[in-house]
């Protein structure tokens, strides 16, 4: 082999590009050595800039010469070559063009020393001045020109702020800074597109800006110095053309790109450059990258000039979203209301508050006009029958061939093939009539304001929809609904559900919580009970509630937990309990249990949350409880409700009881006064004091949690009857004023539960049994098996389940 034969005479060990170089040109007959020859390039003088660049060897050759990586490249390369071309083999142009496709070897600099690149070398492939500034940056004048980037709307000060300090003689590098989503690469857009259109002065008129991929640079570099390589072939380029602004996303990238054991980075080379003005650079990054990565090299940091690029106003971004509106009309073959964009900017404003406007807006509209046109394209309901039908009939004509009848087989062929030409036609028909529409000016659906609605809801899980009627009626009946899980507190149930039906028609403060609110009692009357209850109703189930037992909370530093570690401490990264879960679930009951046994540290933090609607965590995000109903609970006062409970009684009347509870109320508030500080008590919504459990109402209460233990019996096919006299014996038990509704609990479990687990362990209860549950004249607890005879006529009627 030539290239072999080339190393030997130079005394080398491997078989490199420049080898291969040699060979092709010693060749003689091939078509890359005529190419060559044409272009001036002999076998000696490529031979002298080899020994010029890489030497002889020590003249001790082993008999098998290897390749070097970057020859098996080239090797490969050549291979794609030729399949690209559509040539069954791989000759010597095709090896020719592989080494000008590898770019970076011996062979390369040869090439280039000698003036072959760039003057004709690889028939129209390369035929470029700036190879490497192409295959690793995109440039967006170009496609400006070509009307591929989306419009600038606004940032007039920050393109004309990018534009004067690109006019300067030295550190002439702006930085875009700002949060992610604000726009800071359509402001590098902008420019390219005014430079497209002229609209810039005299100093960066016909440049071009070109966005430099820093990933596709680093990929492939395995070799130390490869990197450094095409940096630096890129800086010459750049020099050369002198009409190249380099613009770099994520410019904090620059900084350890490319940098191994004993190599320089990205931003090193870049350095002196930047600082004589030979290179022309726009970043762009965000504040907190441009503070950890770029503020600490100050050496970098006075080579760019910043520029603040703020996030836009509502109004501007809807006037941004109206600029993109007809971009994305085209792209999903329909129309935008106004109405539509609007909603997107205000309801993104509103409701998503961990992501920056324009961005998150033109994601709504975005995915809004995907739903749309997806369900547009929908099958007729016609169709979609008939396709059900249709995969019944081939699944039957399928069994049918295995069970070999064939005259069967062949009905259901026909129909089949029938089936399959009626939903062409129905298709074909909504085909003609979505053109019809087109030809008329109607280029298809229309995207609403209750579309974005919808996929704000999708995201957030706040329902900013309309209110329907069905939910009317659930608002309005809501007290209704939450007595059935709790009994009495009628003052309680009536504040909570006058604050979800604000919140709901939109009524309420949009810059505070839902409602906030404190439930003052005595222990086991409902105060948790009702926040669980509401959770269950109204936000879907009792896990969309956040509970927060605050005996966790006594000590002073626990007070970190509620928002995250501050830096340098343990699960510093892990966020803290409270900031966590609302940022997780922002549409939710907050149940803060026992709030009194908190350190005083927690009610200051929780200063801004019940005022403002917003905490920031240990790592300066903000998290927005303006869709939370906060529910404080306390045992504060519980014994002044207990000392003036006793006059609360079945002999009152109304008025009576009425004025016997406001005295109460305004005792208890006394008290949590002396407890909490007056700034906190302000912030509430309400202070809510709950009344002691009277008899009939826990009654009532026991009625509820027999069901309960019906329904575990029920699930094991076991069905259970109480008696009056029963419940009567459940309710003395467990009738405690001081401890409401605990000790029913403890005594269903006792009297019920206790007996039920001892028969139905001795086999004397079975699954299907119908069990009776009554109280003797000894009154001890007896359990009747109702499935093995009649119960006596003595018993008196059981209640049902």
């Amino acid at each position: 082999m030539l290239a072999q034969e080339e190393a030997r005479r130079l005394g080398h060990n491997f078989v490199g590009t420049e080898q291969i170089l040699l060979g092709l040109i010693g060749e003689g007959t091939g078509i890359a050595a005529k190419v060559l020859k044409s272009m001036g390039i002999n076998l000696k003088d490529a031979r002298v800039e080899v020994e010029k660049i890489i030497g002889r060897g020590s003249g001790f050759v082993a008999v098998e010469i290897p390749f070097t990586p970057r020859a098996k490249r080239v090797l490969e390369l050549s291979l794609e070559e030729a399949r690209q071309l559509g040539h069954n083999y791989i000759g010597s142009e095709h090896l020719l063009l592989g080494l000008l496709r590898e770019g970076e070897g011996v062979a390369a600099r040869v090439l280039e020393n000698l003036e072959a690149v760039g003057a004709g070398v690889g028939g129209g492939t390369t035929g470029n001045k700036m190879p490497t500034l192409e295959e690793y940056g995109t440039n967006l004048t170009k496609l400006a020109e070509e009307g591929k980037l989306d419009p600038v709307v606004g940032r007039q000060q920050q393109i004309e702020r990018v534009t004067q300090i690109l006019g300067r003689r030295t550190k002439n590098n702006p930085c875009l800074i700002g949060e992610p989503g604000v726009g800071k690469t359509a402001i590098a857009e902008g420019l390219a597109q005014r430079i497209a259109n002229g609209d810039v002065p005299e100093t960066i008129e016909g440049k071009k800006v070109i966005t430099l991929d820093m990933g596709l640079l680093v990929a492939g570099t395995k070799y130390r110095g490869e990197f450094e390589e095409r940096l630096k072939k890129l800086m010459e380029e750049i020099k050369q053309s002198d009409e190249i602004i380099l613009f770099i996303d994520e410019v904090h990238t620059l900084i350890g790109a490319g940098a191994a054991e004993g190599a320089i980075d990205a931003a090193n080379i870049l350095k002196p450059a930047l600082a004589r003005g030979e290179l022309q650079c726009i970043g762009a990054t965000t504040l907190d990258e441009y503070r950890k990565h770029i503020e600490k090299d100050p050496a970098l940091e006075r080579r760019f000039q910043p520029v603040k690029v703020p996030e836009p106003s509502v109004d501007e971004t809807i006037q941004i979203l109206k600029g993109l509106r007809e971009r994305y009309e085209i792209h999903h073959k329909l129309r935008y209301t106004d109405e539509a964009l609007v909603s997107a900017a205000r309801l993104s404003y509103q409701y998503i508050s961990d992501r920056f406007l324009p961005d998150k807006a033109i994601d709504l509209i975005d995915e809004a006009g995907s739903r749309v046109r997806l369900r547009h394209a929908q099958l007729p309901e016609e169709a979609r029958e008939l396709e059900k039908e249709l995969r019944q009939i081939t699944k039957e004509k399928n069994e049918a061939v295995r069970s070999q009848d064939f005259e069967k087989a062949g009905e259901l062929r026909d129909r089949e093939m029938d089936l399959k030409a009626q939903i062409s036609t129905l298709i074909d028909k909504g085909k003609e009539m979505t053109k019809a529409e087109t030809e008329a000016g109607d280029i298809g659906p229309m995207v609403t304001e209750v579309d974005i609605q919808h996929i704000v809801s999708a995201w957030t899980g706040i329902p900013v929809e309309k209110v329907s009627t069905d939910e009317s009626d659930r608002l309005l009946k809501m007290e209704e609904t939450l007595h059935r899980r709790v009994i009495g507190q009628d003052e309680a149930v009536k504040a909570i559900s006058r604050a979800i039906r604000r919140a709901r028609v939109g009524l309420k403060n949009p810059n505070r919580p839902i409602a906030s609110f404190i439930f003052s009692g005595p222990t086991g009357v409902g105060k948790s009970e009702l926040a669980k209850a509401l959770a269950a109703y109204y936000f879907g189930s009792e896990e969309a509630m956040i509970r927060l037992d605050m005996s966790e909370f006594m000590e002073r530093h626990t007070v970190s937990k509620l928002i995250g570690s501050p830096p340098g401490y343990v699960g510093y990264t892990e966020g803290g309990q409270l900031t966590e879960a609302v940022r997780r679930r922002p549409y939710t009951v907050v149940l803060f249990d026992e709030i009194e046994k908190a350190h005083p540290d927690v009610f200051n933090m929780m200063l801004q949350i019940l005022e403002d609607g917003r905490l920031t965590d240990s790592k300066g995000r903000t998290v927005d409880f303006k869709n939370t109903l906060l529910i404080m609970t306390s045992n504060v006062g519980s014994s002044v409700i207990e000392k003036g409970g006793r006059r609360i009684g079945f002999d009152l009347d109304y008025d009576e009881k009425d004025s016997s509870y406001n005295r109460i109320k305004s005792l208890v508030t006394e008290e949590l006064k002396q407890y909490f500080r007056p700034e906190f008590l302000n912030r509430l919504d309400e202070m809510i004091v709950f009344r002691q459990l009277t008899k009939l109402e826990v009654k009532d209460i026991a009625d509820i949690m027999l069901k309960e233990v019906f329904e575990r019996l029920k699930a094991k096919d076991i069905e259970l009857q109480v008696t009056e006299r029963f419940r009567d014996r459940v309710v003395d038990e467990g009738y405690n004023p001081s401890y409401g509704a605990r000790p029913l609990r403890r005594a269903i479990m006792r009297l019920l539960e206790d007996s039920m687990a001892e028969k139905m362990l001795a086999r004397e209860i079975k699954e299907g049994d119908s069990v009776i549950v009554d109280v003797d004249s000894d009154g001890n607890v007896t359990v009747l098996n109702g499935s093995s005879g009649a119960p006596p006529e003595s018993l008196p009627e059981a209640m049902p389940v």
